[in-house]
């Protein structure tokens, strides 16, 4: 599906109800498989957590979690630990180049009998489930947050608990916090200090109902639509002041593009309340956004829709995401009209004042590349290819779009 978005003048102030978070949900419904008395409220609507859902209560031998990254990554620890249980994980092409092997070897060290199906580190993998005994295990921390998280996801339901060691530079330690913070909602004892997490065995878990807090990832598309619109308001549901999610930075970050919020009954208004101005270095130096890579694209498209720079770091993650984020950045601003310079973990966006008009962007099987580029839909008239792809974690965002006024139109 192409979809053709129709430059507007500006956007009509709106309340949104935005999809719980997947990177909670995904967490959540990976303890409630472990401890059954959970009951998970505002669970998102992605496709990620519902491959997550299906993949849990599946009876089958392969479980095909498809383009799903984080599904891969908390099912291998689990379906390790199902005594008794033969799983063949696997996913799309893409998911087949995405690496698995830190994962594996850590999860090999505490006992579990994992095998690869083709090439070495790399799904498919076949795992025999096992009681796992052992509770210490060191990985690298620099390459995905997700292997520890999936680590910490099942340490409560060891017998003797889990003591995870990190090598080098922690990266996203606010999805890290995210997961210990939600394993101590459920009862579990931890503690993460000095490169050290420490998790305690929890036999039975002494919470019923947990609420997820709306995606502010999610979100970011919004501050996007605002910081590029005259004098929108936008007021989204359902948000914290204090979250688990690092994207939350936004709230910020987005005060340098013009963009104040306000929190108010568990809801955010995003309001346009000032204008940058344009060759200006958005952020006056590098924004590091190793806590929260997820919104490097929207900033980007932000700022050159904007014309003002940036130089955004922390970003080695995101070569290994749905696709090489920083590659699919740099081809698709640079047929706008904008110059962007990359290296292994950073993007450079040189001010420019003129985008082009009518240009089709390419997804690239990634919900991200979609959404942070619709925005533009203020400055320009675009195209966006393979556009169903945000179903993989916010389903209801073109419909989103067309009630704040957005021409969208299938071609």
């Amino acid at each position: 599906m192409n979809l053709e978005l129709t430059q507007i003048a500006d956007i009509s102030n709106e309340t949104l109800q935005i999809t719980g978070s997947k990177s909670e949900a995904n967490r959540l419904l990976i303890l409630q498989a472990l401890y059954s008395k959970i009951s998970i409220k505002n669970l998102s609507n992605s496709d990620d957590s519902q491959v997550m859902q299906e993949a849990i209560v599946s009876s089958e031998e392969l479980v095909d979690i498809h383009h799903a990254g984080t599904a891969m990554r908390f099912l291998t620890s689990y379906f390790a630990t199902r005594e008794g249980r033969k799983t063949v994980l696997t996913g799309s092409e893409r998911m087949q180049q995405r690496p698995i092997k830190i994962l594996v070897d850590a999860l090999r060290d505490l006992g579990a009998d994992i095998t690869y199906q083709n090439e070495e580190g790399y799904p498919p993998i076949v795992l025999n489930g096992k009681k796992l005994t052992k509770n210490k295990v060191s990985l690298k921390a620099n390459v995905s947050s997700q292997y520890i998280s999936s680590l910490m996801l099942i340490a409560p339901s060891l017998e003797n608990g889990l003591e995870i060691a990190l090598e080098g530079k922690v990266t996203s330690v606010p999805y890290i916090k995210m997961t210990l913070s939600l394993l101590k909602e459920i009862g579990a004892e931890g503690s993460f200090e000095h490169n050290v997490i420490k998790i305690a065995p929890l036999a039975v878990c002494n919470t019923d109902t947990i609420v997820v807090e709306s995606d502010w990832s999610s979100a970011s598309y919004f501050y996007s639509l605002v910081a590029l619109s005259k004098n929108a308001k936008v007021t989204l549901g359902s948000y914290k002041k204090s979250s688990y999610q690092g994207d939350a930075a936004l709230a910020e970050i987005y005060k340098n593009l013009g963009v104040q919020t306000s929190y108010n009954n568990n809801t955010i208004t995003l309001e346009k309340v000032s204008d940058v101005t344009k060759g200006t270095d958005a952020f006056n130096g590098a924004l590091d956004l190793a806590n929260s890579p997820d919104i490097a694209q929207t900033i980007a498209v932000t700022c050159f829709g904007l014309g003002v720079s940036c130089h955004l770091t922390g970003l080695h993650t995101l070569k290994i995401k749905e696709t090489d984020r920083l590659e699919a950045l740099k081809a698709e601003i640079e047929k706008l009209g904008g110059i962007v310079e990359i290296t292994e973990d950073a993007l450079k966006l040189r001010a420019e004042s003129t985008i082009k008009a009518g240009v089709a962007i390419a997804t690239y099987q990634d919900h991200r590349m979609a959404m942070a580029f619709a925005p533009l839909a203020l400055r320009t008239q675009l195209l966006i290819n393979e556009a169903e792809v945000v179903s993989k974690s916010y389903p209801d965002f073109w419909s989103d779009m067309q009630k704040l006024g957005f021409q969208i139109n299938e071609v």
